[in-house]
């Protein structure tokens, strides 16, 4: 983040478009969160080109993939590394640009800054300090799965990544069973067998989804089906490519009496325990995990269990 005179800054202050050179304007002192394709270069936006084109500090997780992004459109901006391993050295230093006056990128490797990325600590430290932040949208793959599953799209619960131990992920799961929404979660391509078969167990094998694979890229795949279809086909898939992102369709929704949730969970809780017992009745009922829970507690309490 060397500081540069006013002429060099205006010679580089530009981008291209097919053979046509483009002039971006400078701006005004603020953190720019600079959505970016996340596949296809060609979803880039004109006010983000013209953003890392124009701002005083371009910071990035990883220069040699922005470089390629800044290639493509002839921006000489020259990125500088932003990512969790080196966060606690470099943030002040975006900080004190800020504080100098100076307009701050800020982009992910790919899509939206802030989504499963570390830009989240240096937003939170910008507004703290009192600095604006400007969203530049654009490209997001949340959405992009969502949109292209076919599956409801009035409500959804994005919930980023699923741990990677099976039991502490069907726990999550099981906390989500009854999330009155669609849920979308990223994915690593070596556990999405795993997932899907915990998916199928926990929010039952017939609910609808959809895994979405190397959106916007050449290979670009939907595959949809029930969570029980999925699983299956992905236990006899190996070498399984690409970024993934899992659209699982909301719970129907199921009407119960009191006194039939009271009866299924004291059933359910002789043959397994209390957890257990709540996270299959959530998945039955649709009912919220945690009210379940809690309800089996008072039940074997009063019965002095």
């Amino acid at each position: 983040m060397n500081e540069e005179t006013t002429a060099d800054a205006a010679s580089r202050r530009s981008f291209r478009l097919h053979n046509a050179t483009v002039p971006a304007r400078p701006l005004e002192s603020a953190l720019y969160l600079v959505a970016t394709p996340i596949g296809n270069l060609g979803d880039i936006t004109l006010r983000a080109l013209e953003t890392l084109a124009g701002a005083d500090v371009l910071a990035c997780e990883d220069t040699r993939v922005t470089r390629v992004l800044l290639d493509r459109y002839g921006i000489q901006n020259r990125p500088f590394a932003y990512h969790e391993h080196n966060a606690d050295e470099a943030g002040p230093r975006l900080l004190q640009a800020l504080e100098a006056g100076r307009s701050v990128a800020l982009v992910s490797d790919a899509g939206t800054p802030l989504v499963s990325d570390p830009g989240y600590r240096l937003a939170q430290q910008a507004i703290v300090a009192g600095y604006r932040v400007i969203p530049i949208p654009g490209a997001s793959a949340p959405l992009a799965a969502l949109v292209g599953s076919g599956l409801p799209n009035d409500a959804f619960f994005f919930a980023g990544f699923l741990p990677a131990k099976d039991k502490a992920r069907r726990d999550r799961l099981g906390e989500l069973a009854a999330v009155p929404a669609t849920l979308i979660f990223f994915e690593s391509p070596h556990r999405i067998g795993a997932t899907l078969l915990a998916a199928a167990d926990v929010l039952g094998p017939t609910r609808p989804a959809s895994v979405c694979r190397e959106l916007t890229k050449t290979y670009e795949e939907f595959r949809r089906g029930t969570l029980a279809d999925l699983a299956a086909h992905y236990q006899q898939v190996e070498n399984v490519k690409g970024e993934i992102v899992l659209v699982i369709g909301p719970p129907e929704p199921v009407e119960t009496d009191e006194a039939d949730v009271e009866a299924m969970l004291a059933d359910l809780s002789k043959s397994m325990p209390t957890a257990g017992a709540a996270t299959e009745a959530a998945r039955l009922t649709g009912l919220p995990r945690k009210v379940l829970y809690q309800r089996l507690l008072e039940i074997k309490n009063a019965d002095g269990r």
